[in-house]
């Protein structure tokens, strides 16, 4: 089976709320801090272009 992105890209797209790794690079490269990254993961859902537009708007 040939080796594809696809699974990595659609992976980098999500931002995975229950990961705490995750929350905080979001929290860190959106200078927010980790309960308002996971506020806008409940609020919008776990897309990263609609979380960090959510903290933009907040910010």
């Amino acid at each position: 089976m040939p080796e594809t992105t696809r699974g990595r890209n659609q992976d980098r797209a999500r931002v995975a709320g229950g990961q705490d790794h995750e929350v905080r690079y979001e929290a860190n490269k959106e200078h927010a801090s980790k309960d308002d990254v996971k506020s806008a993961i409940k609020s919008v859902g776990n897309s990263r272009d609609k979380v960090e537009d959510e903290l933009d708007r907040k910010g």
